[in-house]
């Protein structure tokens, strides 16, 4: 597989990071209390996307990397169920819940098609 020059450059890696930016933006409107609690979860499940993306491709196989892009669509996954409880919990409006939710099923499946790919790279 020939590496990656910049992982950045890839669309999913930018709607991730635009994503990142925001999460950290609503969980402002958390309540303090929560800063050690469900802020530092989400935040926490938010930068795990990117960074298991770009430690992937900076692996020396797509075997190796596909299971990093696998890690990070783990992460998305727990990043939406956080959103959730925050909201259920009256800390995110519906509206906001549902915008970054959106997002979410979107880099998801980027993540999917990603590993497809590479899935497909190393059975060569």
């Amino acid at each position: 597989m020939d590496k990656i020059n910049s992982p950045e450059e890839l669309n999913v890696f930018t709607k991730i990071h635009a994503m990142v930016l925001k999460v950290y933006k609503i969980t402002k409107q958390i309540p303090s209390e929560e800063r050690f609690g469900l802020i530092s979860q989400i935040r926490r499940a938010a930068v795990s996307i990117p960074s298991n993306l770009l430690e992937g491709a900076n692996r020396l196989n797509s075997k190796e990397y596909r299971q990093f892009v696998g890690i990070s669509r783990g992460s998305a996954a727990e990043l939406k169920y956080q959103l959730l409880l925050s909201k259920d919990l009256g800390y995110l409006s519906e509206d906001i819940f549902n915008s970054i939710n959106e997002e979410i099923k979107d880099i998801s499946r980027m993540l999917y098609g990603l590993a497809k790919s590479l899935e497909k790279k190393s059975a060569k």
